[in-house]
């Protein structure tokens, strides 16, 4: 924050007031990704579910808020930045303190779906006003910083959730969370101005609703596979209405006056590897904050806050390598750091991989350190170099388009990661068990990769070496899947971007 303020003595107390107020919001919305996945052993004791109804307590806000993210970007320009803003808390608070309440798991994914939404305009509102209020170099580092705490939100998220679940209860996950977003509604009614896009002639309604719903759609098919099975009617269908709705939304940014999304963008290379950049964070860390607790707590036998605790060394580098990375970028290029960094994720993958099967201990510290630290280099360098790869008059677009497809690429991420760990399950089970009852092995896997295995082993009775064994096999595949990923992600990375500089850098080097 120090460094931020020092950059220019222009902005006003108030917009420094604001800039917290965006920073909250930055924190309060990814508790929502990590805190759900925390509680759903305490809520499935409580109020049972199927593993279907239980998936979609993480699942539901995930899919509605990457869904709606860039829809909600345009809304801000349509009807006042500060308006949108508010409106989303309001919703997001409101739903959030109703969520305790539910007397059901399936009311429940009912209410995350709002959430979702309100969290999509609250952030987008922050997004938005922020680029107004802080123009110039100093936007760079006001970005980052808010990109920094959105990631601490993400990372600290399991602890936090642990240890309101062993002091109060899981119902005071959501209550705090909620009381949260009332304290980021008064600062920003007492901070932000109201500004909005004085050209703007209303929203692309033809393109946000076929993206909005292509994007949901392919989440929804990839979530509902491990239950239905890829052959599915429904997730077929899912998946090809997806497609041919983003077909539908090229075809209509390419005509409109005023697109959402301006295509022409991603004809230049360095533009599609800040895309690229901007979605790894997700695949090679969101997923391991969603899906770590659940293996900690349901194999392991460990208690929430303990889950939470084993999170530390994951989460604790990202509030020191970003800054740290802000500091190497004078001697090394932001590409070639971020490159570097996905290397050493893709290492620790593989070593997590190696050492998980010992169970939560001391060794995993160190690989799960190393990926912290990795993935925290490209972290504090990625927003400025989502406005360096453009003019300057294209960078509010170059920045909506980066922060839609690092949200949207979240709910992707989880939907993909939990229905591989799924499948692998699914397979082994179904390769072992032979003339086993299908449907009970499916929702054996289903459970067990939530990490329930208490109910996974009854439905497979006499069975549970192998349902561990073939969880242990499943869960490490998935990781090797994902460091693989990471080692082909850096190589593009190198490619792309090894020459790209932040928006500061581009200015010092001229």
């Amino acid at each position: 924050m120090t460094q931020v303020l020092a950059a220019t003595s222009g902005p006003t107390g108030r917009d420094w007031l604001q800039l917290l107020a965006a920073c909250l919001t930055g924190i309060l919305i990814p508790l929502c990704f990590t805190g759900p996945a925390v509680v759903l052993p305490s809520i499935s004791q409580e109020l049972g579910g199927t593993a279907v109804q239980l998936n979609w307590v993480v699942n539901g806000y995930i899919l509605t808020y990457g869904s709606a993210m860039m829809a909600a970007g345009s809304l801000t320009d349509i009807y006042g930045r500060k308006r949108v803003w508010l409106v989303g808390l309001a919703l997001f608070a409101v739903v959030t303190f109703i969520i305790p309440l539910a007397p059901r798991v399936i009311w429940i994914d009912g209410l995350r779906l709002l959430q979702g939404l309100g969290g999509a305009a609250a952030f987008a509102g922050a997004m938005s006003s922020l680029a107004q209020t802080f123009p110039g170099p100093i936007r760079t580092r006001v970005f980052s910083l808010l990109g920094t705490t959105f990631g601490i939100g993400l990372a600290f998220g399991p602890l936090a959730a642990g240890w309101l679940v062993e002091v109060a209860g899981w119902r005071w996950v959501f209550l705090a969370t909620a009381m949260i977003g009332v304290a980021g509604f008064g600062l920003v009614w007492a901070s932000a101005t109201e500004s909005r896009d004085p050209e703007a002639t209303g929203l692309d309604w033809p393109g946000a609703i076929s993206f909005t719903a292509a994007l949901a759609l392919f989440t929804y098919g990839v979530l509902l596979a491990p239950e239905k099975g890829w052959r599915s009617a429904t997730v077929i269908g899912s998946l090809l209405v997806a497609a041919v709705l983003f077909m539908a939304f090229v075809r209509i940014e390419r005509k409109v006056a005023r697109p959402m999304l301006d295509l022409s963008l991603f004809g230049r290379a360095r533009f599609v590897g800040v895309q690229i950049l901007a979605a790894s964070p997700a695949f090679f860390f969101v997923t391991l904050i969603v899906m770590l607790p659940g293996r900690f707590i349901g194999i392991d036998g460990l208690g929430a806050l303990e889950a939470g605790q084993m999170m530390i060394p994951l989460a604790a580098p990202l509030l020191v390598v970003p800054f740290l990375a802000a500091l190497l970028s004078r001697w090394f290029t932001a590409g070639m750091l971020s490159g570097v960094g996905l290397l050493l994720v893709t290492v620790g993958l593989v070593w997590v991989g190696q050492v998980l099967s010992g169970g939560a201990g001391p060794a995993l510290v160190a690989p799960l350190a190393l990926i912290g630290v990795g993935i925290g280099l490209p972290w504090g360098l990625m927003d400025g170099m989502a406005v360096s790869v453009v003019e300057k008059e294209r960078v509010g677009m170059a920045t909506g388009i980066f922060n839609c497809v690092r949200v949207s690429a979240d709910g992707i991420a989880i939907a993909v990661a939990g229905a591989l760990l799924a499948f692998l399950i699914q397979g082994g089970l179904l390769g072992a068990l032979g003339t086993a009852d299908p449907a009970a092995v499916i929702e054996a896997a289903n459970r067990a990769a939530l990490g329930d295995l208490a109910q996974a082993g009854a439905l497979v009775s006499g069975e549970r070496a192998l349902l561990l064994a073939t969880y242990d096999q499943a869960f490490r595949w998935v990781l090797y899947v994902l460091a693989a990923s990471s080692a082909l992600t850096a190589l593009l990375v190198f490619a792309l971007l090894g020459r790209a500089r932040t928006h500061e850098e581009a200015r010092a080097a001229a």
